[in-house]
């Protein structure tokens, strides 16, 4: 198909495709090169000045209104809210608010009931009024698509803090949990990590189940506030979804009558947990849903607001908070400034910066200081590994991530870094543990090793996105990018990765995105992973790839793909053109050997047409994502360096960092 900028797709055949590029002769490149060569230039000085004193970069980390509601609902729950966060929060809030009264979780998504629940929850505690006009456009619409009771498990979690739900009403998690031992199919670390950090504080928080008295009733929020909650029909029990539904309301019935001593002891393990895995800073994983959720659970266990760990908490949640100019406050999920970092360095070294820059070689001493070299949870699946890599925030020694490890790998081997052994050791450490860290299957998920038990997804419990950390095509494709670099092409833990990714490729050509949107993500990840590898251009998967690239490439020059292509085959390939999904098309093909294509020069000029002069470009369109469709991100950072990224590379050509031997296979 051939997506257009309106969004429509038409049939084309591969093979006019295929010819089309073979046989086109594209325009001289000199005048093509001059203009992109300004716009790097510019890129390059704007990227420059925003770099932090320390060496690091850091853009907004854009979700949606949920976390800015369940900021003050804990503030709420805690009683610490104050007027000047309340009324910034609701200025946010109002702000995002759409036309037929709804909130959506992605910008130009569909209105979503929980988040819109969340919202207009918030607001009633910011002194809104039911019958305001904006609050009764969105009642009016929750209540048309089921009210509370459709709402998801999380929102009614938060609902029953206040006693505006049941807690009978809502799916056990039982503290329990955090007593089975690790080769149990349901024990905590059969979860992905930050599934993980928030199922453990709630599990404290769900034996407790705390009623804070609610300032209001939320009536307008029922289809029919008699009955709020309607029974509805078990699946059959010869499904694994009908088995849970009943293993639940067994647990309810177990609740009542659980042994006293064994459920002190399992909250007593949980509260352990908690407490050992704040981090220096006070956050939990640096990311804000754990924090909240460890935060309330400690605090029912008798933590008063002053206790060091309650503080430091609190205080970490403060440095998610991004003020606005107009006077709003948007809170972040997390923090992202190694993963910026480390795709900043990249972006600036492919551009043609000097290797021996001092923002580069500031940018280097900063990620070799974010280094994590002591065990986390990841050690439970593979304790004999020695520790490595690198994080995505600046406070979490507890998850290192695989994809942050791969590109700061790839970002500290463009600099000439006056202390090259010192840069040395930490990329042999990290990459020993990145090797260790391969799946049984060839490939590497984000956090853990092997975290793919097809039980957590099962529970009723877990309704909201992803709750399991398999592996992806985009973070085994860094990972084999660095390998090739590293000169490890033909080891065998490479090539299980090489295999894993051909197998993965798409019908159509592209790969799959599980941390960015969507196939523009994957196959960008991919198909520069493979030529790194040493496969040549002319290897028919490249071909395939190249060839889907091309025909979704939009009318304007520009690539986008809308985050519907998560649910939608139609979408994919499909969407209002972005700067980082034309930038990720461009790196697919530039490392394809497509420079001198028409595609390639059409995709540049739209580059060079949409920046401002400022060396910015506009990106309102979420390009990644926390979880595929559930959760999405606009990292506001990916419009600058992945353009960037791409501009460098048509004028400069591909990236040849220097290698050194890569490590001997550890435990993967």
């Amino acid at each position: 198909m051939t997506a257009t900028t309106d969004g429509s797709a038409g049939a084309v055949d591969p093979r006019a495709a295929e010819a089309a590029r073979t046989t086109d002769t594209p325009p001289a490149r000199g005048q093509d090169r001059e203009a992109a060569a300004r716009a790097a230039q510019r890129a390059t000085d704007h990227l420059l000045a925003r770099q932090d004193a320390a060496g690091w970069w850091k853009g907004d980390l854009e979700t949606n209104v949920t976390m800015d509601a369940e900021d003050l609902l804990l503030r709420q729950f805690l009683g610490i809210g104050d007027e000047k966060t309340t009324r910034a929060a609701a200025v946010y809030i109002r702000g995002e608010q759409r036309e037929d009264g709804t909130w959506a979780t992605f910008y130009g998504g569909p209105g979503e009931l929980s988040t819109t629940i969340e919202a207009y929850v918030a607001l009633r505690l910011a002194g809104d009024r039911p019958e305001d006009p904006h609050m009764a456009r969105a009642s009016a619409w929750i209540r048309a698509h089921g009210g509370i009771a459709d709402a998801r498990v999380f929102t009614r979690i938060w609902l029953a803090l206040f006693g505006w739900w049941k807690w009978e009403d809502l799916p056990e998690v039982p503290p329990e949990l955090n007593l089975l031992p690790s080769w149990f199919p349901l024990n905590i670390y059969a979860f992905g990590c930050w599934a993980r950090q928030t199922i453990v504080p709630l599990s404290i928080v769900s034996a407790l189940r705390p009623v804070r008295p609610a300032p209001f009733a939320l009536t307008e929020l029922h289809t029919d506030p008699a009955r709020p909650n309607p029974p509805k029909p078990l699946a059959p029990p010869t499904g694994w979804d009908g088995i849970f539904q009943r293993i639940d309301k067994a647990l309810h019935v177990y609740h009542r009558f659980a042994p006293r001593l064994l459920r002190g002891t399992a909250i007593d393990t949980a509260a352990r947990w908690i407490v050992e895995r704040q981090e220096n800073d006070g956050c939990w994983g640096g990311i804000q849903p754990p924090a909240v959720y460890s935060l309330i659970a400690l605090h029912l266990l008798g933590y008063d607001l002053r206790h060091p760990v309650m503080r430091a908490g609190l205080e970490s949640l403060d440095r998610f908070t991004s003020w606005r100019e107009d006077g709003s406050r948007m809170i972040e999920a997390c923090q992202s400034p190694v993963w910026d970092t480390c795709l900043a360095t990249i972006a600036l070294a492919d551009a043609g910066l000097a290797p021996d820059h001092p923002a580069l070689v500031k940018a280097v001493d900063w990620m070799l200081d974010e280094e994590i070299t002591k065990k986390g949870d990841w050690a439970v699946r593979r304790p004999r590994l020695a520790p490595g890599g690198w994080a995505f925030e600046f406070h979490n020694d507890t998850y290192p991530d695989i994809d942050d490890t791969a590109e700061v790998i790839l970002a500290l081997r463009r600099v000439r870094h006056p202390e090259p052994a010192r840069v040395e050791a930490a990329v042999r450490r990290a990459a020993r543990w990145t090797v260790g860290m391969q799946s049984r299957n060839g490939a590497w998920g984000a956090f853990d090793a092997d975290n793919t038990s097809p039980f957590p997804n099962r529970l009723p419990f877990c309704d909201f996105g992803e709750v399991i950390d398999p592996p992806s095509a985009d973070v085994t494709a860094h990972v084999v990018e660095f390998l090739g670099y590293e000169g490890k092409a033909e080891h065998p833990s490479t090539r299980r990765g090489i295999d894993w990714l051909l197998a993965e490729q798409d019908v159509d050509g592209g790969w799959f995105g599980r941390w960015g949107v969507n196939y523009l993500y994957g196959t960008a990840s991919v198909v520069p992973a493979l030529t790194a590898a040493g496969l040549p251009g002319s290897h028919p998967a490249l071909r395939r790839a190249v060839a889907w690239v091309e025909s979704v490439q939009n009318e304007d020059g520009g690539w986008g793909e809308d985050l519907r292509s998560y649910r939608e085959r139609g979408w994919i390939g499909r969407g209002v053109s972005t700067a980082s999904q034309t930038a990720w098309a461009l790196i697919s093909l530039l490392a394809a050997g497509e420079e001198d294509t028409e595609a390639v020069r059409r995709g540049i000029a739209w580059l060079v047409a949409t920046q401002h002069e400022d060396g910015t470009w506009d990106e309102p369109y979420y390009t990644g994502t926390g979880f595929p469709w559930d959760f999405s991100i606009n990292y506001h950072l990916y419009r600058q360096v992945f353009p960037l990224t791409a501009l460098g590379r048509y004028l400069n050509g591909e990236p040849v960092p220097a290698g050194l031997p890569a490590p001997a296979a550890g435990e993967g």
